[in-house]
C-alpha cells in the first residue's frame, strides 16, 4: 500500500521524525480557512505520484484569500492520471539546503539499502544522472539493522553538514524505526530539509507498506481511502485475489505471477494484429484454482465492461489441470446467465489431458480450448476484435 504524503507523515510522527503535519482539506473554502490559522503556507496536492510540483500541484500562498485559489486550481486536477480530491496545507518553510534520504528493500542482494545525498532534494533524479558518486547507496544488514552506530556511520558517508550532524543521527533511527516498525518497503524522504536556525525537518514523505505484513498492523487499514479505490480492485481483494485493473479489452486469468505477466506480453502482441487489442487486467488465482477461487476471478473480470473476451491460461502443477478444468466448469455453473463472454482456456502441464476431456465433454458455448499460448492469446484477441 502506498501512501499519501500527509499519511506518511503521520507514520513519521509517530516514530519521532520531526516534520510538519500540516491540515488536510477537500473544499477550497477548507484550505482558506486552514490558511488563516496556519499563515503563509504551501498548498499541496494529495496523490500517490511523484512530481506534484512540476505538474503545478504545489504552490505558496502568501494569504488565505491565494490558499483558496491555489486550492481551487489544484483540487480536481489530474496528476501522471491521478485526480487530486485533497490538498495539504502546511506551513511555508524555505528551506536552505535540501537533503536526499531514503530506505528500502533491495530484493537482488536480499538486503536493505540506504540512499542518501546532501545534493538532493526534489531534483535527486538529475543528480543521479549528473553526479552519481554524490548519491550514497549504504547496505543495511537486515540482522543488525540500524543502531546508533550505523545511523552515524551513515551520516559520515554521507557528508551532512557537521552542524547538523547529530540531528541526522536521531533523524536516521526515527526514519529506519518508521521502515522496520511498520513493516514498510519504502520510507523516502525528499526533501529532507535545513531549515533556518540549523533545523532539520522532512518536509515530504513517502512511504509504502508491505500488504503481506498487513495481519500485523490492523491498523494500517485506515490509511486505505476506499471511495478512491477502483470497485474492481476493491471486490478481487475481498475475495483474495491478485488483481489489477488494465486498460485493454482481453480479461486475463493464470496460476502465478511470471506466467500471468508472459499473458499480458503475448495478448499484447497478438492483440496488435486485431485492431489494437490489450489486456484488460492482471489476475493470478495462485495454486488453488478450485470452482470459488475461478468463479471468483471470472466475476471479478466479467464485472469490467472493458471486457470483451477472456484467456484463462493455466499450467498445471501442484494444482492439476483436472481440477482446474472442475473449476472452470462449477465456476460457469456458479455464474449462470452472469456469465456471457467467450472464455479461450489454455491448459497445460499435470493431467492436462484430463483437463481438456472435462472441458470438451462440458461442450460450453462460451469455452474454446487451444492448445498453445500464442494460438490462445490469438484468438482471445480475435473475439474481442469482434
Amino acid at each position: 500500500m502506498d501512501l499519501m504524503e500527509y499519511q506518511a507523515k503521520e507514520l513519521f510522527a509517530k516514530h519521532g521524525v520531526k516534520t510538519t503535519l500540516g491540515v488536510v482539506v477537500t473544499t477550497p473554502e477548507e484550505a482558506r480557512a486552514a490558511a488563516e490559522k496556519i499563515g503563509p503556507c504551501v498548498v499541496k496536492a494529495q496523490v500517490k505520484a511523484g512530481g506534484r510540483g512540476k505538474a503545478g500541484g504545489v504552490k505558496l500562498a502568501k494569504t488565505a484569500d491565494e490558499a483558496f485559489e491555489h486550492a481551487t486550481a489544484i483540487l480536481g486536477m489530474k496528476i501522471k492520471g491521478l485526480t487530486v480530491n485533497r490538498v495539504l496545507v502546511t506551513p511555508a518553510t524555505p528551506p536552505e539546503e535540501e537533503y536526499y534520504f531514503s530506505f528500502l528493500l533491495d530484493r537482488a542482494n536480499r538486503q536493505y539499502l540506504c540512499i542518501a545525498s546532501v545534493e538532493g532534494g526534489v531534483e535527486i533524479e538529475e543528480v543521479a544522472k549528473t553526479n552519481p558518486d554524490a548519491v550514497k547507496q549504504i547496505a543495511v544488514d537486515p540482522g543488525t539493522g540500524v543502531d546508533e552506530s550505523k545511523a552515524r556511520a551513515i551520516v559520515d558517508e554521507a557528508g551532512f553538514p557537521a552542524a547538523l550532524r547529530d540531528q541526522a543521527v536521531v533523524m536516521v533511527q526515527a526514519l529506519w524505526k518508521v521502515f522496520e516498525d511498520e513493516d514498510a518497503t519504502l520510507v523516502e524522504v525528499n526533501p529532507l530539509a535545513r531549515l533556518e536556525g540549523d533545523v532539520l525537518e522532512a518536509l515530504d514523505g513517502k512511504v509504502s507498506l508491505d500488504d503481506n505484513a498487513g495481519f500485523r498492523h490492523q491498523d494500517h487499514a485506515a490509511f486505505e481511502i476506499t471511495e478512491e479505490t477502483d470497485p474492481l480492485e476493491a471486490k478481487a481483494k475481498e475475495k483474495g485475489l491478485n488483481y489489477v485493473k488494465l486498460d485493454g479489452e482481453v480479461g486475463i486469468i493464470g496460476n502465478g505471477a511470471g506466467l500471468v505477466m508472459s499473458t499480458l506480453d503475448v495478448v499484447a502482441y497478438a492483440g496488435e494484429k486485431h485492431g489494437g487489442v490489450k489486456p484488460a487486467n492482471f489476475l493470478d488465482i495462485g495454486g488453488g484454482a478450485n470452482a470459488q477461487v475461478m468463479a471468483d476471478g471470472l466475476d471479478v473480470i466479467l464485472g469490467d465492461d472493458q471486457v470483451r473476451a477472456v484467456f484463462v491460461n493455466v499450467f498445471g502443477g501442484i494444482t492439476a489441470c483436472d481440477e482446474v478444468a472442475n473449476g472452470i466448469k462449477g465456476a460457469l455453473e456458479i455464474l449462470g446467465e452472469h456469465a456471457t463472454k467467450p472464455l479461450v482456456v489454455r491448459l497445460d502441464g499435470n493431467n492436462v489431458e484430463k483437463g481438456r476431456a472435462i472441458l470438451q465433454e462440458m461442450d460450453h458455448p462460451l469455452v474454446t480450448q487451444v492448445d498453445t499460448m500464442d494460438g490462445a492469446a490469438d484468438r482471445a484477441a480475435e473475439l474481442a476484435a469482434k
